[in-house]
């Protein structure tokens, strides 16, 4: 069996091949990947070369962990069926290729505990489960944010999801003009625009190690800062200022299938919106002009490949 990925063979080597695919299992599912997600936190480390190390990384790879397609082989009396539209997030089926993520492709096999059934009219929405889910992990069963930084796609949803919780409205802060729009229900705002020092519970949203001083500074006295994103560099701050608030940290990891399953039923129910966030549309063909435009380009705010058209 084989399939057309993307592959990354290096910082700033990427392109598309034919790879050859490990078998399926009697238990494993098949999927037709119809979009993938490029991701510009942790793809965009691999990419430029500045990922630190971390288990399973290295080169060549198959990137991209936000794939939605259509099930063409699946156990029987399993879980999933023939013709299902569904979410997976990556595989490692690439053989001697590290599938680290493993989603880009036109093609995957995966165990069936890792995707999870999609609305089949959500298209290209549906690869943004992951990213959605990402949010709801940091958010549920937590102190929700009274103030949000960074208004990229994230960002976005970590505020559309404070609203759906229930939460009140967020402050957003963002610095690239170009992203300052497209807010829904929340306000968005500059940090040098914002007077308020008493904010509960900080969700950063930018993965900007550097910005942390300046929000323990707005932190109210037992405040909470919430680190959502992914810091290449290392993290440090002004103890003093911390220690007067009584600051405290906490790191939200990635998802659990439970919150894949959660987000889905958020979207389904009509409470949570993937609308307006994807940007930036391109044939998977045209990989290797996308990924550069997705982590260079200021106006993107989510780029997908379409793999509809690819063999």
């Amino acid at each position: 069996m084989h399939a057309t990925a993307v592959i990354l063979e290096g910082p700033k080597k990427i392109g598309l091949r034919q790879v050859s695919l490990t078998a399926p299992s009697a238990e494993d599912v098949v999927v037709r990947v119809r979009y993938s997600g490029i991701s510009t936190g942790t793809e965009k480390l691999f990419w430029s070369g500045q990922m630190p190390p971390f288990p399973g990384m290295g080169y060549p790879l198959v990137p991209g962990y936000e794939s939605a397609g259509e099930v063409i082989s699946a156990p029987k009396n399993g879980e999933f069926s023939v013709g299902d539209h569904i979410f997976v997030p990556g595989a490692n089926c690439y053989g001697d290729l590290r599938g680290l993520f493993g989603g880009a492709s036109s093609m995957l096999i995966t165990s069936p505990d890792r995707a999870v059934r999609i609305d089949p009219n959500i298209g290209a929405e549906g690869a943004l489960l992951a990213l959605a889910a990402t949010a709801y992990h940091a958010l549920a069963g937590h102190d929700l944010p009274d103030l949000i930084v960074g208004h990229g796609v994230f960002g976005r949803l970590l505020a559309r999801l404070t609203l759906a919780l229930g939460g009140p409205a967020p402050t957003v802060w963002e610095v690239n003009p170009a992203r300052i729009t497209g807010a829904d229900g929340y306000r968005v705002s500059n940090a040098d625009e914002d007077p308020r020092r008493d904010y509960r519970c900080i969700y950063d949203a930018s993965g900007v190690a550097a910005i942390l001083d300046t929000m323990i500074a707005r932190l109210a006295r037992g405040g909470e800062i919430v680190l959502a994103g992914f810091y290449p560099d290392d993290l440090k701050f002004a103890f003093p200022p911390a220690f007067m608030r009584e600051a405290r940290l906490r790191i939200a990891a990635e998802w659990t299938r439970d919150d894949l399953v959660a987000t889905r039923d958020l979207i389904d129910a009509g409470r949570l919106s993937l609308s307006g966030l994807i940007t930036h549309q391109k044939p998977a063909t045209e990989a290797e002009a996308a990924y550069p435009l997705a982590f260079e380009d200021g106006s993107c705010l989510k780029m997908i490949l379409n793999w509809e058209t690819a063999t």
